[in-house]
């Protein structure tokens, strides 16, 4: 028996229904799909943004959480915010001196911290363009007055940063220089240690500021290579570790951070 117009058109709309409920579900499971790859990008794009930023404010040594991170195979994030440098990346500032003025050289003298002595001296054959930089500046009077913003008080991440120009941390972007020099193989920094601090993963990133490590410390090396070993205390570091027995100014981080006692550079002065 045939079958009737109306039960035709009966199973025609139950087919066109059953079509629609596919394509809505079809949408519904491609709006899904593109909804969850827009949320993971974004989560990624946070990430990497997060990344991004922290690699490239570092003017300095790495943090106590740059440490932990970096032994425990993560990528080293940066602190201690600093202008973006005008040098490009294999040249240096035009007020930076050249090498030459100490390759071959040792230069000897004296870093007055709060009117303590801290001998020191200069490698010009292993870091020839550090030592040009420090002996240069310290010449100029730059470091009279200037300040030593930052120490840590960690384990193995014990040092004391001085030499930026306001103070604070931040960098010139007028006066950056490389190449990096005389950098540890087993990224160990001995008590004594006198080593450059920079931008983070940028070998051209060197500046006016230095690191005096006052007890044996480890420092994992970033995309760039490690931090140029310009020299070494000759004596006076017990100057240096008072200043780190007397702490971390409290607010912040208690093992990284601004000294509790202001540490004035009175003075540097080097001799060949």
């Amino acid at each position: 028996m045939a079958a009737s117009p109306r039960s035709s058109r009966d199973a025609k709309r139950r087919i066109q229904q059953m079509e629609a409920k596919r394509e809505l579900r079809k949408d519904q499971e491609q709006r899904r799909r593109r909804d969850n790859f827009i949320a993971g990008g974004a989560g990624v794009a946070v990430v990497v943004l997060a990344v991004v930023l922290q690699l490239t404010v570092f003017s300095g040594n790495p943090t106590e959480d740059e440490f932990a991170a970096a032994e425990a195979g993560l990528t080293s994030p940066s602190a201690t915010a600093s202008p973006t440098p005008s040098a490009t990346e294999g040249t240096n500032s035009p007020s930076v001196p050249p090498a030459d003025v100490a390759a071959g050289k040792t230069f000897s003298g004296s870093l007055v911290l709060n009117g303590s002595p801290v001998g020191v001296e200069l490698d010009g054959t292993a870091a020839p363009q550090a030592a040009a930089v420090f002996k240069t500046l310290s010449d100029e009077g730059f470091y009279n007055g200037k300040s030593c913003h930052r120490l840590t008080t960690a384990d193995s991440f014990g040092v004391l940063q001085c030499g930026s120009a306001d103070g604070k941390g931040a960098g010139n972007p007028d006066y950056t220089w490389g190449p990096l020099e005389n950098t540890p193989g087993d990224n160990t920094y001995p008590a004594g240690t006198i080593a450059v601090a920079r931008t983070g993963n940028n070998a051209y990133g060197n500046g006016t500021q230095f690191f005096i490590v006052y007890k044996d410390t480890q420092i994992p090396a970033d995309s760039a290579g490690g931090y140029t070993v310009v020299g070494k205390v000759t004596s006076g570091l017990e100057a240096v570790t008072a200043i780190a027995a007397a702490g971390i100014t409290p607010g912040g981080s208690e093992t990284d951070g601004a000294p509790a006692q202001a540490v004035t550079i009175d003075s540097f002065s080097l001799n060949e």
